[in-house]
């Protein structure tokens, strides 16, 4: 299964940072494939398909909004306890589609199960009754166009064909590269932790770049791993990590149609019988799926549309953690912070007003904002050695620090952003180009 770099090495090279990957293998019960089922006018994979062999337990979260894509619709629909597979598609968001779009999931996944029964019978020594309800799908690119069924569908035995019982680190990048839209990098990560004495691994693979902000995750993500959870701890676990992960990322302020993170649990290694989410022995498993999760989240970020600053904003002594998220996300969601920074224009004032205008009350006799150790407000006051010429030079640095200390209480929160540059609407002003 060689890897097509089409749509990575194609892509725009930008010098932002996360460009690393590390090296995921293989995780028992699960098997990867890709295709392309021609979606876009250049030749790339497009479509990807994770198989478990023995089915595997699962938990998501979706988008809030109000209007729902009809792979969201018809993955809420499937109460099986069971998933045999996910397919994700590039391309098509499969959203305002109505009865074609989600008639066509029925068509593949019925098709898909037909496929994946023949295999089961072929090699397993159980084989298993797969039905339709036990898959589901994740759709991403453009609104409002028919969903291209027939294409898809034509390249199941493709993938079928392809499916291989042992991954490596290609096989994973190639399947992060198929769900990429406007996204240049693939977005992968990976933990090693125990549940007992057991080794346990986690992977994940994410896409997103524009239409990103949190009311649920903001993006497409995917975690894997052999442990052996169920739903109900796999739920708690889920919910309990997106809060600081994928909810505290925001590119440009818009919720998607389609935003879906899920992980899934093969249930290969047999480690100690985990009845509740507070068991000490989970505490390694949770710590490395927060792990993950913000590894995946900050990828994202920093492969926003047309970013060139990676940003990260500490709100600090809060009254209450959703005053210090509010704060948070009323300066990482201003085009007039957001445009400041991507002209390197150390202009405070801009901070000042998103602070204002979030709502939660101030103590101004003792606000304090920092630009990494440069202390620009300190008692509400312009601090006495402020020099703008510092903050100008720190400001040409790639990852910027914010802090800002509200001092109403003791509670924080922080939020990763990007800048906003004339390359992002250059982005989305051709994105059905």
């Amino acid at each position: 299964m060689g890897i097509n770099l089409t749509n990575f090495l194609s892509s725009k090279s930008k010098k932002t940072r996360m460009i690393d990957f590390q090296d995921l293998d293989h995780i028992d019960g699960m098997s990867i494939s890709v295709g392309s089922a021609n979606l876009y006018k250049d030749k790339r994979d497009d479509v990807a398909l994770f198989y478990f062999r023995e089915g595997a337990n699962y938990a998501s979260v979706y988008t809030k909004s109000k209007i729902i894509s009809e792979n969201i619709k018809w993955n809420l629909n499937q109460k099986n306890k069971k998933v045999f597979s996910l397919i994700v598609n590039s391309r098509n968001a499969n959203a305002f589609t109505g009865k074609q779009g989600y008639q066509s999931l029925q068509i593949i996944a019925d098709l898909l199960v037909k496929s994946l029964r023949e295999i089961q019978i072929k090699d397993e020594e159980f084989p298993k009754n797969i039905s339709s309800n036990q898959i589901i799908f994740g759709c991403t690119g453009t609104i409002g166009e028919k969903f291209p069924c027939d294409e898809i569908a034509s390249q199941i035995p493709n993938l079928i064909n392809k499916i291989k019982y042992t991954q490596n680190k290609f096989i994973w990048m190639k399947a992060a590269l198929a769900m990429m839209t406007t996204d240049t990098k693939p977005k992968l990560a990976m933990e090693e932790c125990k549940i007992g004495n057991e080794k346990i691994k986690i992977y994940g693979i994410a896409k997103g770049s524009g239409m990103i902000h949190p009311n649920m995750a903001t993006t497409l993500a995917y975690v894997f791993t052999d442990a052996n959870l169920s739903n109900e701890i796999l739920n708690k676990l889920l919910k309990r990590n997106i809060e600081t992960t994928f909810n505290s990322i925001s590119c440009d302020s818009d919720t998607s149609t389609n935003d879906m993170v899920s992980i899934f649990s093969t249930g290969i290694t047999k480690h100690h019988h985990i009845k509740n989410i507070n068991d000490k022995k989970l505490q390694n498993f949770d710590k490395s799926l927060n792990s993950v999760l913000l590894n995946l989240a900050k990828r994202v970020v920093s492969d926003g549309e047309g970013a060139s600053k990676f940003i990260t904003l500490y709100i600090r002594n809060c009254k209450t953690e959703v005053d210090a998220k509010k704060i948070g996300f009323s300066i990482a969601n201003s085009p007039l912070v957001k445009t400041a920074i991507a002209g390197e224009d150390p202009n405070w004032g801009r901070i000042i007003m998103a602070i204002g205008k979030a709502g939660p009350n101030i103590n101004l006799k003792k606000l304090t904002i920092k630009f990494g150790e440069i202390t620009i407000i300190q008692n509400g006051k312009l601090h006495e050695t402020y020099e703008e010429a510092k903050v100008s030079n720190y400001m040409k640095n790639e990852n910027l620090d914010v802090y800002v200390d509200i001092f109403t209480g003791s509670k924080n929160f922080t939020v990763y952003t990007m800048d906003l540059t004339k390359e992002y609407i250059q982005i989305n002003s051709d994105y059905r180009s």
